[in-house]
């Protein structure tokens, strides 16, 4: 299977070697927002930014839109604020900020695009004129080496509110690149550029593969005179009204799938039946209306050892219908205890039996499981995220021992299911589902009846490797 292959083709059929170079801009090209206002933002929420500060600054944008003033004065003007402030906290500050508000808005797109060159070997590089705090932690993300950006100036690990000259705008931006190209002797009339911005013009210019990305009015004019190829994503950014229907009906659903299996138990008195009912409904009839196209790759193994414990990688939050469309019947799921709290949800999953676990409380959480195991042994499978949380980025997390120790205690497989992209559709912080093609790769059981306790730490290690080498991940 693969992804954005249409997308891709381009960089998958080119030339490959470091010494071609991928440029990709960030803002509205490799995230559908802003990422300066988020920081305006998270300063105003945490009393760092007053009305006074936030007055100088809104003037300064509106001088530098005005064009009265060029990009550095606007810059100094701004990070006038940061005068004083340790370097290290605002660069913790940048990292929180990227996992709550902008890791979400990274589009599924453009994660495909860096990836394609990684892979081709090209040299890959950021060029924004943001600063590093705003970009260093997606960079990280995507395994980005290279970031080019604006910097300011630190004195004694503090801002003075001066910035570091040439700024990286406009001619600064194909300054910055020419360097880059001729400290690793790239070619940059083999090199691609992306941007959504007619102000990356000496750049785009550069660079014999420029492509214009999400581009402004004026680029897309630019674009069109010159024959360059361009194209639009609406994966991230505000939703369409379609987008809010379609996951408000994939919501709503649980609730008619769930009346419909009440027959069943009233008829012959099996809760299980109704419930499997309903599971299998729900995971049809709430992805179908949610637009999710659910691809699978070994869907044998979800059927050839039962009952076993299902674990999976916990991208999104639409992880539980993929897991009700995947499993179907005669399942019981082990979930945090915040769950049982959400009105539509919590009720839902509590009448389908499943075990709610308190994650900070371990004594809580290792009671609460018995019954998990229990349920083992009459015959039921459990489905499990090791990881205990969503992360805000496909970058896989530590496993928690829970899922295996109940497998070993129960004598039963286990049997590992790997979601690649389940936050193209929902990313975590997000309300709104997207239309999107999820592939879910289930590799074969594992045994688990010759586990020990002390093997267990390797056994662990051993299928979360298994995981990383299924996401092309490696081991940070």
């Amino acid at each position: 299977m693969a992804l954005h292959e249409e997308l891709t083709r381009e960089v998958d059929d080119g030339p490959a070697g470091p010494n071609i170079a991928a440029f990709f801009d960030v803002d509205r090209t490799l995230i559908a927002r802003f990422s300066a206002l988020e920081f305006l933002r998270d300063g105003l929420s945490s009393g760092l930014v007053g009305p006074s500060q936030l007055r100088d600054a809104v003037v300064t944008a509106w001088r530098f839109q005005m064009r009265q003033i060029g990009f550095s004065a606007f810059v100094t003007g701004v990070s006038s604020m940061l005068r004083g402030q340790s370097e290290t906290e605002f660069a913790a500050t940048g990292a929180r900020i990227f996992a709550e508000r902008l890791a979400g808005d990274v589009y599924p797109e453009s994660r495909a695009l860096v990836l394609a060159h990684l892979k081709k070997g090209h040299t890959v590089a950021m060029v924004s004129a943001a600063t590093r705090y705003q970009i260093e932690p997606l960079a990280h993300d995507l395994g980005i080496e290279h970031v080019l950006c604006t910097r300011l100036e630190v004195s004694d690990g503090r801002f003075t509110g001066e910035v570091v000259h040439p700024t990286c705008y406009g001619e600064g931006k194909a300054l910055y690149a020419r360097r880059l190209a001729k400290r690793l002797r790239l070619r940059l009339a083999q090199s691609y550029f992306y941007t959504d911005s007619d102000e990356d013009l000496p750049l785009l210019e550069a660079v014999g593969r420029p492509r214009p990305l999400n581009p402004n009015r004026k680029l897309t004019e630019i674009a069109t005179a010159r024959g360059w190829p361009t194209r639009s994503f609406s994966s991230r950014g505000t939703p369409s009204v379609a987008d809010v229907v379609r996951t408000g009906l994939a919501v709503g659903s649980i609730v008619p799938s769930f009346l419909l299996g009440l027959p069943a138990a009233l008829l012959d008195g099996s809760w299980r039946r109704a419930v499997n009912l309903a599971t299998s409904t729900w995971g049809e009839l709430g992805t179908a209306l949610a637009g999710v196209d659910v691809r699978v790759v070994g869907e044998e193994h979800l059927w050839s050892h039962r009952p076993a414990v299902f674990i999976f990688n916990h991208q999104s939050g639409i992880d539980t219908l993929l897991i009700a469309k995947l499993l179907r019947r005669d399942i019981v799921a082990v979930a945090k205890q915040e769950l049982r709290r959400n009105p539509i949800f919590g009720p839902a999953f509590a009448l389908s039996g499943t075990v709610f676990i308190d994650r900070f409380d371990r004594e809580k959480a290792i009671q609460a499981l018995q019954p998990a195991v229990d349920a083992l042994r009459q015959g039921l499978s459990l489905v499990i995220a090791p990881e205990g949380t969503r992360s805000p980025t496909p970058r896989l997390g530590k496993f928690k021992k829970g899922a295996f120790h109940m497998a070993m205690a129960a004598k039963v497989p286990l049997v590992p299911i790997v979601f690649r992209n389940a936050l193209d559709a929902l990313p975590k912080h997000g309300i709104v589902v997207r239309p999107s093609v999820i592939e879910a790769v289930v590799h074969p059981p594992i045994p688990t009846d010759r586990w020990t306790l002390a093997d267990l730490e390797e056994r662990i290690a051993s299928v979360r490797r298994l995981y990383l080498e299924t996401l092309g991940q490696q081991e940070k």
